[in-house]
């Protein structure tokens, strides 16, 4: 598996499951021991990959016309690192929200790590708490530190 471009999959990997709502490929490039960190609530993992299939059901309930562009991918050794922004309008209360019809626009980095052709772990770091202040189930008050600089 030398040459399998594990790069080119991730970029496939967020065109079809997030933009085209194809989850084949989560099946047949995930490990069924899949551990996923940074998905949904803190502390909370993802542990195979229906639970990932469950939190792309989610997320594209609530935003089903959710887009994601790849900003930035490469790879280092059995990782790929991958820099997305996404769009979307928050049209379903998959959330636990009702839907506000605001739309989003947050940014995050996603890490693979693979053996062979398949995903063994995956760590997200993304703008939950702007997707949320933004649909309106947070509210966060305006940051001190900011108007404290000269």
């Amino acid at each position: 598996m030398a040459d399998f471009d594990k790069v080119a999959l991730m970029r496939r990997w967020f065109q079809e499951v997030w933009n085209e709502g194809k989850t084949d490929i989560v099946l047949q490039h995930t490990d069924p021991n899949l551990v996923g960190t940074g998905q949904g609530d803190a502390g909370v993992q993802v542990k195979s990959p229906q639970d990932f299939l469950q939190f792309v059901a989610t997320m594209r309930g609530a935003f089903p016309d959710l887009r994601v562009k790849v900003e930035d991918a490469f790879q280092s050794d059995d990782r790929v690192a991958v820099r997305w922004s996404v769009t979307g309008t928050h049209q379903g209360d998959h959330l636990g929200v009702p839907a506000s019809g605001k739309q989003i626009a947050i940014s995050g980095i996603t890490i693979a790590k693979f053996r062979g052709d398949k995903i063994v772990e995956g760590w997200d770091s993304w703008d939950q708490l702007e997707m949320l202040k933004t649909i309106g189930a947070v509210e966060v008050p305006k940051a001190l530190f900011l108007s404290a600089v000269p």
